[in-house]
């Protein structure tokens, strides 16, 4: 990260706010676009299907790939025996979508 180095991208997100450079590099990266209106909504909880497609706009930026088949899909999937109760408007923490983030970085070698 670049403490100091981040810009006004959100008009609800304040210099003070301790993930205010956090936010800016992200949106440098084009991994988030916050609502279109100026307003990143911080404070907002975030979707499994929001978190894929940040999820996924890192993969690009890393560039690897993942090429499953259906079958290998389904078998990673069955030690999760709460799968099919989990939706894609569930929530998940901002914490946890950082965290696959940063191993995907991590793991490309990026960081």
């Amino acid at each position: 990260m670049r403490p100091g180095t981040g810009k006004d991208t959100f008009g609800d997100v304040a210099e003070e706010d301790w993930y205010y450079d956090v936010l800016s590099i992200a949106s440098e990266y084009r991994l988030i676009f916050g609502y279109g209106s100026g307003k990143f909504g911080p404070m907002d909880k975030i979707t499994r299907e929001q978190a894929m497609t940040i999820i996924a706009r890192a993969m690009k930026i890393t560039g690897l790939k993942v090429e499953l088949t259906d079958s290998e899909v389904n078998k990673a999937l069955t030690s999760f025996t709460d799968a099919n109760l989990i939706g894609p408007k569930d929530n998940i923490t901002r914490a946890e979508v950082a965290a696959i983030v940063r191993r995907l970085i991590q793991k490309s070698g990026l960081i």
